[in-house]
């Protein structure tokens, strides 16, 4: 089954282009979706699974995680807390959705190390959307209602914990342009420019 995966700077409006690719191709989305699924099967909440996800873990929760391994059933709790699915599991079970779901039609799949996950798959097409700084800035002024400089901060912290995830667990760099067929800057083409191009592209390679 043929697939687009978008990996995204944030603030380039990723999301919103492949929103805009799914619609014209009409292919299924898997976004929010993904992260609705991870947080059923591992019985926690979306938000949960959304704070988790695209980063490191913390020292607690390696420490956590490496004690629930090393002895569950001698150890099942770590103060009187049940011990969260580890980040791997997490990235286990997110692996598992998307392959189940690209094999249940076209799939546009958004962030989570798709472009890694499926590498090796030859009706993959993987795209990377990027944009200058001062545009990541603007988005998070806009969306968020920061200030410029508490934006930057926000942007260049989430961007470097996409960045450490992919390496953590793909030991690839993000922002390498091999891992991707198409790198498109958003700030450029606008996002309805983007999603134009990118769906063309998809058009012509998978027909």
């Amino acid at each position: 089954m043929p697939i687009v995966t978008i990996s995204r700077q944030y603030g380039s409006g990723g999301s919103e282009v492949a929103e805009r690719v799914a619609r014209a191709l009409g292919w299924h989305l898997y976004d929010n979706a993904v992260v609705d699924e991870v947080a059923s099967r591992l019985g926690m909440t979306s938000a949960e699974v959304s704070a988790r996800e695209e980063r490191l873990p913390s020292l607690g929760e390696r420490l956590a995680s490496a004690i629930s391994l090393s002895a569950p059933e001698v150890m099942p709790t770590v103060g009187d807390v049940a011990v969260p699915p580890s980040e791997e599991r997490i990235v286990a079970v997110t692996q598992r959705v998307m392959e189940e779901a690209v094999a249940s039609g076209p799939a546009v799949i958004v962030g989570r190390g798709a472009q890694c996950m499926l590498a090796m798959r030859g009706d993959a097409l993987h795209v990377f959307c990027y944009a200058p700084l001062r545009a990541l800035i603007a988005y998070d002024v806009t969306n968020r209602g920061s200030k410029p400089d508490e934006a930057r901060k926000h942007v260049i912290e989430v961007n470097a914990r996409r960045e450490e995830y992919v390496t953590r667990h793909w030991k690839r760099d993000w922002r390498d342009v091999s891992n991707y067929h198409v790198c498109v800057n958003t700030a450029w083409l606008g996002l309805d420019g983007a999603a134009e191009l990118v769906t063309r592209i998809a058009e012509e390679r998978f027909g």
